[in-house]
């Protein structure tokens, strides 16, 4: 029964809840179960709010027997990373220099779920600060990709893939800095929006860089993302970065309503240069498979010459260690040791940066910008790119101990993806098959900014008539 109840799409339990089909108490106890048996396995929470959890659904289920909905996801059992704050409770943003930090303020992103009805049943496992792609947590120990646990899982929010990926909560909140909310997404195969810099809040949570940090939802599907983003979206005076974009909460719905339609009249991208560069045979495969299904579905597939990204990927390289360098700078002085040696070493690295290097990287961000719009979107609607270059790598590949390799191989890692924050882009990270390790690709569609309701259409559309984002790594598994 539990697994029936799971298996159903976030906006399709919103709707079971609200028709009084299934109770949120029902769905919270299952959700919970599914946790703590899963927890030994994959290592997905940092902890699980049990009786709060279940006190909110036992709430909610009243609430509604008197007709009375808090909002669209009244009763959904969610889980977040654990670097947004809830006022009163801990939040270790994935360090021992947090074990026993409490915090102070509810993230906005929290307070509008919150309002919206759904139940957190817990907070997830990241990257220690939010700084690695890879996964891996010396401290609260590396989650586990579901689809193999020798594999990575992608960082830095790899609880929030792995609990969506094994259909243990309907959803997930993350950050994407370098690419944080799209590679766990890719390399779990769930669904995952690196949003546009500035349409999210970023109040309450744990800053990595002021320059680079985004908040996306991580979901089974498109529409489901699209329905988390409608609540969390829209301008917030307590982040100065907040913008007023003028996109109206249910465009994002209506844009995945639209899916159905014919996409004849729109362009995707197929980019010549930096994304496709030793791209292996495997993932270039698949991204082809991809682009074909685009096509069948009515849209033009156009070449595009991509723009010097390998000058973006730089700058956001030194935007991310002047910031981080400003946050930690005095910690690490005081209490180096009690960071672990991926975090250490990589904010060591940024003690060669210059001031006056940071503030060239701020001033080219506008113009590259300006060049990437002109060159690509003047040429397409959206461009189709890999998320990644290669199949999900193996844990023991994967060198993270501040040693020589660990810059090149982290970098590697993100180099598709980090050019989207420095440009301050949405990207839609999506499953798209499976190469021969039997492990998740994904690709990543990228609009011009807050484009968000188009890459919508284009994912829905694409879900529509695939069904990669359907498959689970518990299929076949006894509840």
């Amino acid at each position: 029964m539990s697994a029936d109840l799971l298996g159903m799409s976030m906006t399709d339990a919103a709707r079971a809840i609200a028709r009084g089909d299934v109770t949120s108490l029902a769905l919270t106890e299952a959700a919970i179960a599914r946790a703590k048996a899963l927890q030994p396995r994959f290592n997905a929470f940092v902890r699980i709010d049990e009786e709060e959890a279940l006190a909110q659904a036992r709430a909610c289920d009243a609430e509604q027997a008197q007709g009375k909905l808090r909002g669209p996801l009244h009763g959904v059992p969610l889980a977040y990373k654990d670097m947004f704050y809830r006022k009163g409770t801990v939040s270790t943003c994935g360090s021992a220099l947090r074990r026993d930090w409490v915090a102070d303020t509810t993230a906005t992103v929290v307070e509008k779920l919150d309002a919206a009805g759904a139940i957190q049943i817990g907070t997830l496992n990241m990257t220690e600060f939010a700084y690695g792609p890879t996964g891996q947590n010396a401290f609260l120990g590396d989650a586990r990709n579901p689809w193999n646990p020798a594999h990575i899982t992608g960082g830095s929010s790899s609880g929030s893939a792995v609990s969506t990926a094994t259909r243990t909560v309907f959803g997930a909140l993350g950050s994407d800095t370098a690419a944080s909310v799209r590679i766990p997404s890719a390399m779990c195969g769930v669904t995952g929006m690196k949003t546009t810099h500035g349409l999210v809040s970023r109040a309450g949570c744990m800053p990595l860089s002021a320059s680079l940090d985004t908040i996306g939802p991580l979901t089974r599907t498109v529409a489901d993302n699209a329905l988390m983003l409608s609540i969390i979206a829209g301008p917030d005076a307590r982040d100065p970065a907040s913008a007023a974009q003028g996109i109206a909460p249910g465009a994002y719905l209506d844009a995945v309503q639209r899916s159905g339609e014919s996409l004849a009249g729109l362009r995707i991208g197929v980019p010549v240069g930096y994304f496709d560069r030793n791209v292996e045979a495997n993932v270039a495969g698949l991204l082809d498979d991809a682009r074909q299904v685009f096509a069948k579905l009515g849209a033009e597939l156009v070449e595009v010459t991509m723009p010097d990204l390998d000058a973006v990927n730089a700058a956001g390289i030194l935007l991310s260690w002047g910031d981080v360098f400003a946050i930690h700078g005095k910690q690490m002085r005081d209490r180096a040791g009690e960071y672990s040696p991926q975090t250490r070493g990589r904010i060591e690295l940024s003690l060669g940066l210059g001031a006056q290097d940071y503030i060239d990287a701020q001033r080219y961000r506008g113009r590259a910008l300006r060049e990437f719009v002109d060159t690509v979107f003047t040429r397409c609607d959206a461009l189709l790119a890999p998320t990644l270059s290669f199949p999900v790598p193996a844990l023991a590949d994967v060198d993270v101990s501040g040693g020589p390799a660990m810059m090149r191989i982290l970098d590697e890692i993100t180099r598709l993806m980090r050019p989207m924050n420095v440009l301050g882009l949405p990207a839609l990270a999506l499953p798209c098959g499976f190469t021969d390790n039997g492990l998740p690709c994904g690709m990543q569609l990228i609009g011009r900014p807050f484009a968000e309701p188009l890459l919508y259409r284009l994912g829905a559309a694409y879900q529509g008539v695939t069904d990669w984002h359907a498959r689970s790594p518990l299929d076949g598994e006894a509840s």
